[in-house]
């Protein structure tokens, strides 16, 4: 059970990290892509213009 918890906590803070509302953001656009997908909609554009915009907020709220 111990190396159970330490690989959680490893991914946890490798995904999470220092920055949780990147991780949030990344994971909301992937809810909204695969939202779309779902529907019939050919939504794999969404992702990578996603990433880009929490990667600008991201970069914006440090250097600010």
């Amino acid at each position: 059970m111990k190396y159970l918890k330490a690989f959680v906590l490893f991914w946890w803070d490798f995904i999470v990290g220092d920055d949780w509302l990147a991780a949030a953001g990344i994971v909301l656009t992937l809810a909204i892509t695969a939202f779309f997908a779902h529907h019939g909609v050919n939504a794999w554009v969404l992702m990578p213009l996603g990433a880009v915009a929490v990667l600008y907020l991201t970069l914006r709220r440090a250097t600010t």
